[in-house]
């Protein structure tokens, strides 16, 4: 089983700055595509970025110059650097990683964290 701990949300004012960290703990056996997703209150979930193995990323076009997803395979880690956040970032954020376990190296599942309350306003 894998599990994801999440860090780095919280209140900051509009044009601050957070760093979420997401930590992949249990009996990986490898780590494919690791991403962030946020849901904010009353809308759907959406894709925030997206970070593969091999370090090429994909971002939602909302956060595209803002937010820098990064991961540090030595630690089975991903962050996402977030800037000049804006009211309409305040969301809970979710990391999502695709991975196998030690028990079945063939069998990629999707684990979720759960969840970290990233609030924007003055």
């Amino acid at each position: 089983q894998v599990h994801l701990v999440e860090s780095g949300g919280g209140l900051v004012q509009p044009g601050g700055s957070l760093r979420l960290s997401c930590a992949a703990i249990g009996s990986i056996f490898s780590l494919y595509t690791m991403g962030w997703y946020r849901q904010a209150s009353g809308k759907q979930r959406e894709l925030v970025a997206l970070i593969t193995t091999a370090g090429s990323t994909n971002y939602a076009d909302s956060v595209k110059g803002r937010f820098t997803i990064s991961r540090d395979n030595a630690n089975n880690t991903v962050y996402l650097q977030m800037n000049s956040l804006k009211p309409e970032d305040t969301a809970i954020y979710k990391c999502n990683v695709r991975a196998t376990v030690v028990d079945r190296p063939t069998t990629p599942n999707t684990y979720w964290g759960q969840g970290t309350q990233v609030t924007v306003s003055s």
